[in-house]
């Protein structure tokens, strides 16, 4: 049956990468929504949308017989499960195949082989495919596991058979670490995967992540399109890619690939896979595991190959052969990807939601932005906080490098906190600069990076954001900019209160005349403890002056002369908050000047806040418990993450304000423990 309607049962950034190709072919797609996206990028880029449920995943996204009623309604014939949700479910794949709909991915039987670790281990060991030695049997026991993990050698790992991502993943070091371990992986990996089946492997010490992107068709043919390497994790998540690995030569790309073939010719694959590989220090690989699906770092084998998978995925689907063999397969420069996530690095990569109030691309035109972003819209809590992917092509690795690190510092996002300087730091690191960075990586270099701490911002930070402050509280009141902040006496100073994460400064601002190219302000930073005087003549200027020149302001951008140096900085005011992006750091300003101080939730004054938006899953306690410091109280979910809120004073629940189910709002009130120690009153 020819293919001419596609529904994508995925969202974000890939729901709309599909769209864009198969609308390139000529096919008419079909969008499915949750309420939470019914003005989504996604929904928007498609030629028709269907609603299937409300915001959480497991009545929408997930719901596979919502998806396929929405296909059959439709007229859709065929379906791309994009990646994530759906994307390596069998039964799904199954289930559209009952309803007479073509499933775009491998076949049902490859799913279900690669989707189980051991078994897949055990399939390509018999293949003939390097794997990491281990045990992979059906014995679980924790008495044949123990035999199993001496008989291997420690360090080893333990693994969830039927996942990834790293749940269900543990380091053991050591015997007496085993049986703890092991109950802690299959617990996790019972609640993520629906299954409490483990394996061990040897644990590779400080590896490459390296994979093969392969492709097969249904007349048997199977390439593979070169390699990415991924090494760049945290928490076993990918932060960087790039394609080719800067520790691979032609030789081992050979041998890596052909053994990626064989493992996909092992399984009768179809469709676009990834096997990963562990390279380690000697130049071995072994076989990790197999995604039977498209990666979210697809991209950067697309610029080095110039082959668009996606398409190769709907040619396959429709029963064509593969448009090239592996002869015509070749790679030309360099691509490096970074993932944009809507998190906070300083604050142990929270996630982030709320509204986004400015989205600007890079002007560079050779990166790639994929990205599902709507300036307006909102970073919801129900789903991934990855929101765009930036990929850069160069000729050589320095030129993506540097472009990529261009790009990053020249995209905007304001209203929620991001980790794009993280990434550029990642990127400008010497050791990844040398093509040096194993899994280790972050672990071994970034403790200490100030995009990963509460650094307070600079003294010319907070000076910028009280002009800014300043200039926009100027506008409209008078027609002719020069007499703004001047009175028939003199100039006139404005005193204001900002703050900037925990740090707060008193700032004065003073239009002091015009310079050469524009107007002169005297910014002075008075310390919290040198109070200013009743007039202009007691005051004491404070330990910092800083004089900026503007010589250019439009809303949302201003442009400072600073010790003769020339600035650009993008705003963005709401409300009490000011954004400001220098090029380097993203930080927000509150103008809290004429604010009542706010009684916070944290410093141990047993006041549980919600640390973002997201559902209750876990109430541990109920009113009269007796609590000591650090025992877990609530769980919040956000972004398919768990939130363990603990006690931070020792006590007694005095108050629960939420249930299971209950959706919250940041900094949302969530209990009370009354100190241990204090009064009836005192605690009320």
């Amino acid at each position: 049956m020819a293919l001419t309607k596609i529904l994508i049962a995925n969202r974000g950034e890939i729901a709309v990468r599909v769209i864009r190709t198969a609308r390139r072919l000529g096919y008419r797609t079909v969008a499915v929504h949750s309420s939470a996206d019914e003005a989504a990028a996604h929904v928007v880029a498609a030629d028709e949308a269907v609603l299937i449920g409300p915001p959480p995943a497991s009545e929408s996204y997930l719901a596979s017989d919502k998806i396929i009623a929405a296909a059959c309604d439709t007229g859709a014939e065929a379906v791309h499960p994009g990646y994530g949700f759906l994307a390596e479910n069998a039964d799904f794949a199954r289930a559209c195949i009952a309803a007479g709909l073509t499933f775009i991915g491998p076949t049902v039987a490859a799913i279900e082989l690669m989707g189980n670790k051991r078994a897949a281990k055990a399939k390509l060991l018999e293949a003939g495919v390097p794997c990491v030695p281990g045990y992979q049997g059906a014995d679980q026991s924790d008495g044949v596991l123990a035999v199993e993990a001496e008989r291997i050698g420690y360090p080893v790992m333990v693994k969830a058979a039927a996942g990834g991502g790293g749940r269900g993943m543990r380091l053991v070091s050591t015997a007496g670490e085993l049986g703890e371990a092991l109950q802690a992986a299959r617990t996790e990996a019972k609640g993520a995967f629906g299954s409490s089946e483990l394996l061990l492997e040897k644990a590779v010490v400080e590896p490459r992540h390296v994979e093969l992107q392969i492709f097969g068709d249904t007349h048997g043919n199977v390439v593979h399109l070169g390699e990415r390497d991924c090494s760049v994790q945290r928490r076993h998540q990918k932060v960087i890619e790039e394609s080719p690995s800067p520790a691979v030569n032609e030789d081992l790309r050979r041998r890596m690939g052909a053994a990626a073939v064989e493992a996909a010719r092992a399984c009768g694959y179809v469709g676009a896979g990834t096997v990963e590989f562990l390279l380690d220090r000697d130049g071995a690989f072994h076989f990790l595991e197999m995604n039977t699906r498209l990666q979210v770092e697809h991209p950067v084998t697309e610029l080095v190959t110039g082959v668009d998978l996606v398409e190769w995925q709907l040619r396959v689907a429709a029963g064509e052969p593969l448009p090239l063999g592996q002869a015509d397969i070749a790679i030309n420069g360099h691509a490096i990807e970074a993932r944009v996530y809507a998190e906070d690095p300083a604050r142990g990569f929270l996630p982030q939601t709320g509204e986004v109030l400015v989205w600007r691309l890079p002007a560079e035109t050779d990166v790639r932005v994929d990205h599902a972003v709507v300036e307006g819209g909102s970073i919801s809590p129900h789903y991934d906080p990855m929101i765009a992917k930036l990929i850069a092509h160069g000729a050589t690795r320095a030129d993506a490098c540097r472009k990529l690190v261009a790009a990053l510092r020249d995209t905007t996002l304001f209203g929620v906190v991001t980790n794009k300087a993280f990434l550029a730091n990642i990127c400008e690191h010497q050791e990844f600069a040398a093509g040096n960075a194993t899994t280790a990586f972050l672990a071994d270099h970034f403790g200490d990076d100030p995009s990963c701490s509460e650094s307070p911002p600079e003294p010319l930070g907070f000076a910028s954001a009280a002009l800014v402050t300043f200039l926009e509280g100027a506008q409209g009141i008078v027609e002719d900019d020069s007499f703004i902040g001047w009175r028939c006496c003199g100039p006139v100073w404005v005193t204001m209160t900002l703050s900037c994460g925990a740090a707060e400064a008193t700032v004065d601002v003073t239009a002091v005349g015009r310079g050469t190219t524009g107007r002169r302000y005297l910014v002075s930073w008075v310390a919290d403890d040198q109070p200013a005087g009743e007039d202009s003549g007691d005051r004491d200027a404070g330990p910092i002056q800083v004089e900026l020149e503007v010589v250019g302001h439009e809303p949302g951008l201003v442009e400072l002369i600073v010790a003769g140096i020339r600035r650009r900085l993008r705003y963005a005011l709401a409300d009490s908050a000011l954004w400001i992006d220098d090029g380097q750091t993203v930080r927000c300003y509150r103008n809290t000047t004429h604010l009542p101080v706010e009684i916070d939730g944290a410093g141990g004054s047993g006041r549980l806040v919600a640390p973002l938006d997201g559902a209750v899953i876990g109430v541990r306690v109920a009113v009269g418990d007796d609590v000591d410091e650090g025992q877990l109280v609530l769980v919040v979910e956000a972004m398919k993450m768990e939130h363990r809120i603990a006690a931070e004073v020792s006590g007694t629940v005095a108050a629960v304000h939420v249930a299971v189910g209950d959706q919250v709002k940041t900094r949302q009130l969530l209990a009370e423990i009354a100190p241990a120690g204090a009064d009836d009153e005192g605690s009320a």
